[in-house]
């Protein structure tokens, strides 16, 4: 492993993120200096238990709880305040907009940032990658394809790129059902390929989540939409390849285990990027896994995506593309649509139909950190109200 990482920070711990990168911090033995946890008490307590945080950070409704409950460690209900604590790197696992403070407050203390937390980079890119050059702060993505992606580039120029291709599995729903507004959560909760929470699978159901992708990747590498494209490749095998001016290709490809991208990300992150596309490599750590026998068998198959029967999709480019406080709404919407489609009040259709219209009445405007909270709260409130009124057709 990289010998200069012998501590990490986890915020997001009882998370599907951050409890695989307590798998690896036991593999290797890293000290785990601050646990940034939400409401699952009884969990951080293990956590807590077995690997002895100097400080610990949880939700504010269950803050009373956990400071009874936990008197021999210090706790706070602000996960920014572990972010900025020194510590060799800090992985962000924190799903949804609440990610966007810690980092922010963990680059401009200057801090190694492995970044799970997609959000950042979709809504709030130029304002992340401005608290890195002001602390001086460093980026590795700890997603599977953006990690490929980091890989494939390490030792080439960015301006030699002619596309990156981020691969999907497709999701339940590549093959069938041919009508879709009949499909229930529990149907789009079983995703073929990976194990996720609910919003990232739902999000992958509809591709959305690809889309997001698309979004952070153009923003981690500093490359325009048109310069990043998706394939559905549904053997999950291939996470990323890059395209270069001269027509060749380099893939990067493996198990589909988390655990290998977030390790890479781990060992990657102290030479991180300080803008985008400042692409460095690591030394890689040991075996993670037992990955090292897996054989390349099977076939492999690769197809484009189908944006009329997946709409999220074009929506995140048309987002994206746009740029300013649009992302920031897309981003808004979706986990309003996506909460609604779970408890039953949006179909499945409903979700593409309410982000749409949120984005057609989002006002125009430049993006600071005023704005981005402001079009935040107001996309949200719009999305509820339009669940509640109905989605036009």
């Amino acid at each position: 492993m990289n010998p200069s990482v012998q501590t990490i920070s986890v915020l997001g711990s009882t998370g599907s993120i951050g409890t695989q990168t307590l798998d690896i911090a036991r593999e290797r033995g890293y000290r785990v200096t601050a646990l940034a946890a939400g409401k699952n008490l009884d969990l951080l307590a293990a956590q807590v238990h077995e690997f002895g945080p100097q400080v610990i950070s949880v939700d504010g409704s269950v803050y009373d709880q956990a400071k009874e409950r936990f008197s021999g460690v210090q706790v706070t209900a602000d996960p920014s305040e572990l972010a900025a604590l020194k510590t060799d790197v800090v992985v962000n696992a924190m799903s949804g907009l609440i990610g966007l403070a810690p980092t922010r407050a963990a680059l401009e203390a200057g801090q190694a940032v492995a970044l799970a937390t997609k959000e950042a980079m979709v809504t709030a890119a130029h304002l992340m990658w401005a608290a890195a050059e002001q602390g001086g702060g460093r980026v590795v993505p700890v997603d599977s394809e953006h990690t490929g992606i980091f890989q494939c580039l390490t030792g080439e120029a960015i301006d030699d790129v002619a596309e990156l291709i981020l691969t999907a599995s497709g999701g339940p729903f590549r093959e069938g059902p041919a009508d879709l507004s009949s499909v229930i959560p529990e149907q789009a909760l079983r995703h073929p390929s990976w194990s996720m929470g609910p919003k990232v699978t739902i999000d992958s159901a509809t591709l959305m989540n690809k889309g997001l992708e698309v979004m952070e990747c153009a923003s981690l590498y500093g490359l325009p939409l048109s310069q990043v494209g998706v394939v559905i490749h549904p053997q999950s095998l291939i996470h990323a390849a890059v395209r270069f001016r001269d027509g060749s290709l380099k893939a990067q490809f493996g198990p589909t285990d988390m655990r290998l991208p977030i390790a890479y990300a781990i060992d990657a992150a102290p030479g991180g990027m300080t803008r985008p596309g400042d692409v460095h490599g690591a030394r890689r750590g040991r075996e993670v896994g037992r990955h090292l026998g897996w054989a390349m068998r099977g076939e492999w198959s690769f197809s484009a995506p189908d944006l009329s029967r997946f709409p999220c999709l074009a929506l995140a480019y048309r987002a994206g593309k746009a740029g300013g406080l649009l992302p920031v709404a897309l981003n808004a919407a979706d986990e309003v649509a996506v909460d609604a489609f779970l408890a039953g009040q949006l179909d499945f259709l409903g979700i593409a139909r309410l982000i749409e219209q949120v984005l057609d009445e989002t006002p125009a405007g430049a993006l600071t950190w005023d704005t981005l909270a402001e079009v935040d709260a107001w996309a949200r409130t719009r999305a509820q109200e339009l669940c509640v009124g109905g989605v036009r057709a």
